[in-house]
């Protein structure tokens, strides 16, 4: 199997190509700050990662900009401090400003050459059009949960990806899903038979920071550590 066997790269946005958890470290700080004891940054990322999927399990529909501020509410309540109504809102609107890794739009401008690029993300469409700013390529096609009702990990998003994809003439064979997230992206993208890149932004960090665990590591069909180690690869196999 070889990167250019394939016509289309279904990406994972966040945690991928936007740097959610420094975005949601920055977001909470406000928080964070009035907790008595200190906490690890990998100690917020695995708490907000609980209460954002249990959050996406109970409701589906809700748009991701509405569900963070739930999310923002029950930390407060786990680290024993209070917040108000404006506060939770404000972390809700903090996904315009998550940024980019630095390597994602040179990376995707190079990719966008070769592939038809594809969105297949947990966040609802006014916050992505902030992250698609800083990312600096127009998609060929974006699905998102809100366009869905149901957040990743569910078999829906999935479903409704592949079956809106052949409408454009992009058969399973022909995708290779691109993301970070074991829990969201790679366990789903195993049980549909998908091919898989793994871009493992946090090869030098311990756990899984805000996505949950996946249990039994998925299969992967390539693995990198940035963007531009995908590039690069990609530019090999040309060369070859």
């Amino acid at each position: 199997m070889k990167l250019t066997d394939f016509k289309a790269l279904t990406f994972d946005v966040y945690g991928t190509l936007i740097d959610w958890e420094s975005g949601m470290i920055a977001g909470l700080k406000g928080l964070t700050d009035r907790v008595e004891r200190p906490l690890s940054r990998d100690e917020i990322l695995e708490a907000h990662a609980r209460h954002e999927s249990s959050q996406q399990k109970f409701t589906p529909a809700k748009r991701y900009a509405e569900l963070l501020p739930i999310v923002f509410k029950r930390l407060a309540e786990e680290w024993g401090t209070t917040c108000t109504h404006e506060q939770c809102a404000a972390y809700g609107r903090s996904v315009a400003d998550w940024p980019a890794f630095p390597d994602s739009e040179g990376a995707l401008r190079y990719l966008k050459k070769h592939y038809k690029l594809v969105v297949l993300s947990n966040v609802d469409n006014e916050s992505f059009t902030h992250s698609n700013a800083r990312l600096g390529v127009d998609f060929d096609a974006r699905y998102t949960a809100e366009d869905v009702g149901s957040y990743k990990p569910a078999d829906r998003n999935f479903d409704y990806m592949l079956e809106k994809l052949r409408t454009l003439g992009i058969e399973k064979s022909d995708i290779l899903h691109t993301a970070e997230s074991m829990f969201h992206d790679h366990a789903p993208a195993n049980r549909f038979g998908l091919a898989n890149c793994w871009i493992y932004r946090r090869h030098d960090q311990k756990g899984f920071g805000a996505t949950m665990n996946p249990g039994d590591t998925p299969k992967y069909d390539f693995r990198f550590n940035s963007m531009a180690d995908l590039v690069k690869a990609h530019q090999e196999e040309l060369r070859a």
